[in-house]
């Protein structure tokens, strides 16, 4: 049935280029965005999934920079903790020197004093922004001066949907082992005062003991002073020393096997940083080869679908011709 009122051929052909209209819509929002899943409604588990991934990948981020922060503390330790070794190595050389008989031991406790006076300089001087890990305030209880410090190294989204972040400690303060003490400071200070420490702890308590002349047991490698040193102080002197050169090398050790522990995290980090980005893209990214040729077939369907309506529409005219 031909009718003037109701053009059946004209409806259909409408909803057809309606459906192509809608459909090139969201290609080209796929091509313009280059997502295929950019809103909840694209589709809801996968948009879901991908933001909580993207927001842990900026936690990884900001973890990737505490790191740094983490890093360039260690390297600032492990710097002047090394230099000091050197400077206490160099100490014992004059020590071993001064036990050469005729040799003045006045003119090496200058020297030695010196030395002394750089190890103050050294530890004070390792600090990186106002965070120094070789001398610590026994009066500042602060929460910014902690005598364990961490560093940040992990951010971790366990199973249950908990998040937490995971650091690396690094005890300053002194510790009581088995086998004598344990100390990872240059100096410990309190009420202003420079003792303590590796440098700054008596000779008893470095596990030093015996009976001399003029070296008691609360010497300490920064207050010792050779002038007046007999042969039997002189011996206890080196001890003393070698017994503080150990456990600067065991601190060393524990800054760089902190360092070693940052690196190694900071590559994890970039990698999975990568692999989180790589998932999430293949989660929500648009095929853009698939979405081109998509989007060329539309616009034919388009162009197809107008001229389709158009000869629909051009139906009724033919009506005219029976009024002829």
């Amino acid at each position: 049935m031909t009718s003037i009122l109701t053009n059946i051929a004209a409806m259909s052909a409408l909803q057809t280029l309606r459906s192509i209209n809608s459909s090139m819509e969201e290609t080209q929002g796929r091509v313009s965005s280059g997502q295929r899943v950019g809103e909840a409604a694209d589709n809801a588990a996968y948009w879901s999934i991908a933001t909580t991934m993207r927001s842990d990948n900026k936690a990884i981020s900001a973890v990737q920079d505490a790191l740094g922060l983490g890093a360039a503390k260690i390297d600032t330790a492990y710097a002047g903790m090394e230099s000091a070794i050197d400077v206490v190595s160099e100490i014992k050389a004059k020590v071993v020197a001064a036990t050469e008989q005729g040799v003045d031991k006045a003119k090496v406790q200058e020297e030695i004093k010196q030395l002394q006076d750089q190890l103050v300089s050294i530890a004070n001087g390792a600090s990186f922004n106002g965070q120094n890990w070789l001398v610590y305030d026994s009066n500042n209880t602060a929460a910014d001066n902690p005598a364990t410090k961490t560093v940040v190294s992990g951010f971790i989204r366990n199973a249950d949907g908990t998040v937490l972040t995971s650091s690396t400690e690094y005890a300053l303060t002194d510790v009581v082992a088995t086998g004598g003490p344990s100390m990872n400071v240059l100096f410990q200070t309190t009420d202003g005062t420079v003792g303590g420490g590796i440098l700054g702890t008596g000779a008893e308590d470095l596990g030093v003991t015996g009976t001399a002349a003029n070296f008691s047991a609360s010497t300490s490698i920064q207050s010792m002073d050779i002038t007046d040193y007999t042969d039997g102080d002189m011996s206890l002197a080196l001890s003393l020393v070698e017994a503080g050169l150990k456990l600067m090398q065991s601190a060393a050790s524990q800054l760089g096997s902190i360092s070693m522990r940052i690196d190694l995290q900071e590559e994890f980090a970039n990698k999975l940083s990568d692999a989180i980005d790589s998932g999430v893209g293949r989660l929500v990214d648009a095929d853009m080869n698939e979405e081109s040729t998509r989007l060329k077939a539309l616009q034919t369907q388009q162009q197809l679908g107008i001229q389709s309506l158009s000869i629909a529409n051009s139906n009724p005219e033919n009506i005219l011709s029976l009024f002829r």
